[in-house]
């Protein structure tokens, strides 16, 4: 028997074609089931079995796809999301970096204006040790030309007194 038989030649051949029993006495295994009455709903239930088949496998091909689309996306979104991130990451070291740098500056100055400030302060200190200084010799020389005024004015006195009882005298 040729095994490459298409639907058309099972269709074509009829019962009578085969031989229902062997040589021997058992029946011949051949097209028999054809000719059952339960061949063709038995054929089209696996039909329809298989075209279900076919369709869920569509149907989960195309949920794939979508799947995998959505995957891609989202990786997409995740390395934008991570370029984003990063350059959040380096601005804010470049930040950092120049914060660091501002507050070396402004400690810099800090340094500068505390010394400077010592400076005036050492300065202001001697120019006020040098006015009480000021203050205590002008103090004295008062009090010494007082004296001096009146130790003047006594003897001027005196002179103008012995001078007038000379000319008393006189």
């Amino acid at each position: 028997m040729n095994l490459e038989m298409t639907f058309d030649d099972l269709k074509s051949k009829t019962v009578k074609d085969q031989p229902e029993q062997k040589a021997n006495g058992e029946k011949a295994k051949g097209l028999q089931f054809l000719s059952s009455r339960w061949w063709c709903p038995v054929s089209v239930t696996l039909g329809i079995l298989c075209l279900g088949l076919l369709v869920t496998i569509i149907m989960l091909i195309m949920q794939l796809s979508q799947v995998s689309d959505d995957l891609q996306q989202q990786q997409a979104n995740l390395t934008q999301q991570e370029h984003i991130l990063e350059g959040q990451i380096l601005a804010r070291r470049q930040a950092e970096k120049s914060s660091q740098e501002s507050q070396r500056e402004l400690k810099d100055m800090i340094e500068t204006l505390a010394h400077k400030l010592d400076e005036k302060s050492k300065e202001l200190m001697e120019l006020r040790l040098q006015n009480l200084n000021l203050q205590e010799a002008l103090k004295k020389a008062a009090n010494f030309s007082a004296v001096f005024a009146e130790n003047c004015i006594l003897t001027a006195f005196s002179i103008c007194q012995k001078k007038a009882n000379l000319l008393r005298a006189q």
